[in-house]
């Protein structure tokens, strides 16, 4: 109910909600409110166009990213992939599966596990209930990727409980340094988190936000573009609720 809860509030927060709840009052307001009525609707149209269109939503997704980086050569001591979500029913694979932003992170997981030789540990609960996402991401490493885990952590339903209580995991082994693997977006929340939860972080990143090239399309509405200014309000979000719960 937790997890249900927190992304009925979130979805009243986010495009293309939001801006849709701001047109619906825009409309309400029609004949009592005419001038700020079509400011609202213009408002929202504006915002709903700019969000849509891969210039602005990658961009906004560069500000949380910064610039690109690699500090893997840094020792620690465990590589913590963290759970981005998962394919219900997914009929060629028989049954439940990895997100492809799961699947992201585990391949660059894979990558630095065979570089470094460090141990992995996978967390990711099951919020919407079937599988825990942990449970599918070692399946996928040790029979896909051919790299063995060492730790599960299947309890978690968000960053914040994917950080404490892989926290617990490790304390048993003495592990406090690790390399944490996300989405370039998601990085500085969830190192945040990690490092509220007391251990160090080494940033491990992927799939950051490029583009091969600018053309007309970039400045036209795309729906993945959306999904990406999406992600960038939910991060920031995200971001002010630590800063108030601190």
């Amino acid at each position: 109910m937790s997890w249900f809860l927190t992304n009925l509030v979130s979805a009243f927060l986010l495009p293309p909600l939001n801006l849709l709840l701001v047109a619906g009052i825009g409309l309400l307001l029609w004949h009592k409110r005419p001038r700020l009525a079509r400011s609202l609707l213009i408002a929202s149209f504006a915002a709903l166009w700019l969000l849509s269109t891969p210039y602005v939503a990658e961009g906004l997704l560069h500000t949380l990213e910064g610039p690109p980086y690699d500090r893997t050569d840094e020792p620690a001591d465990a590589i913590v992939i963290l759970g981005g979500g998962q394919r219900f029913d997914a009929i060629e694979y028989g049954g439940n599966t990895v997100s492809q932003d799961t699947l992201e992170r585990l391949r660059y997981g894979a990558t630095l596990q065979h570089k470094t030789g460090t141990p992995i540990l996978v967390s990711g609960g099951a919020p919407q209930g079937g599988s825990a996402e942990a449970r599918l991401m070692q399946q996928v490493l040790e029979q896909e990727f051919h790299t063995p885990v060492r730790w599960v952590e299947p309890g978690s339903d968000n960053t914040q409980q994917n950080a404490e209580q892989s926290r617990r995991l490790l304390a048993t082994a003495g592990i406090t340094r690790v390399y944490l693997v996300t989405q370039a977006w998601h990085m500085p929340r969830a190192s945040a988190a990690f490092e509220r939860a007391g251990l160090q972080v080494v940033p491990a990143p992927t799939a950051w936000t490029t583009r091969y090239r600018t053309t007309l399309l970039t400045f036209l509405p795309d729906g993945r573009a959306l999904r990406k200014s999406y992600w960038f309000m939910h991060e920031i979000i995200g971001l002010l609720w630590y800063k108030l719960k601190s």
